[in-house]
């Protein structure tokens, strides 16, 4: 509530702000790498609804670099064990909305979502209300899966 409240539209990218402050749970980001990080989804579909996000601001998968593709991938693979881990989901979705025509929230800085799923999770609330029911608060998510990611770079 206090965010439909304070909510006001930023020109400014969401990714490349959230990247110039510190990691924690008030912006979101769990980890970075050498050209890519990791953050919540402010708006999940489900709980632990992830994204991974390269530093640079580009519009297209192809304007990426080939090391820039390929650490949003290994990220992405870290990012579905270490959901399998805390959430044990049934599935997943992963994958890029590129361009508005195709859904993009956010047109210009691609990134990759990655959603865990569990059978039958569709409720009636989306579906009559345009809402969605999470199990646990954005702060309780982001501590969860972030304590997880510090234990799998121990590889522990």
């Amino acid at each position: 509530m206090k965010y439909v409240q304070n909510h006001k539209k930023e020109d400014a990218c969401v990714f490349c702000a959230a990247q110039n402050q510190p990691d924690g749970p008030e912006n979101l980001v769990i980890c970075r790498g050498e050209r890519v990080f990791i953050i919540l989804n402010r708006f999940p579909y489900t709980g632990g609804h992830l994204m991974v996000v390269p530093f640079e601001h580009r519009s297209s998968l192809e304007a990426l670099d080939v090391a820039t593709r390929a650490e949003v991938m290994e990220f992405a693979n870290h990012a579905v064990n270490v959901l399998k881990t805390v959430y044990k989901p049934h599935g997943f979705n992963l994958g890029m909305n590129i361009g508005e025509a195709a859904g993009a929230g956010i047109i210009d800085h691609v990134h990759m979502h990655v959603v865990p799923r569990w059978s039958g999770d569709t409720n009636f609330m989306s579906a009559l209300a345009s809402t969605r029911v999470l199990p646990e608060s954005l702060e309780e998510t982001y501590q969860r899966i972030a304590d997880a990611w510090k234990i799998f770079n121990k590889g522990g």
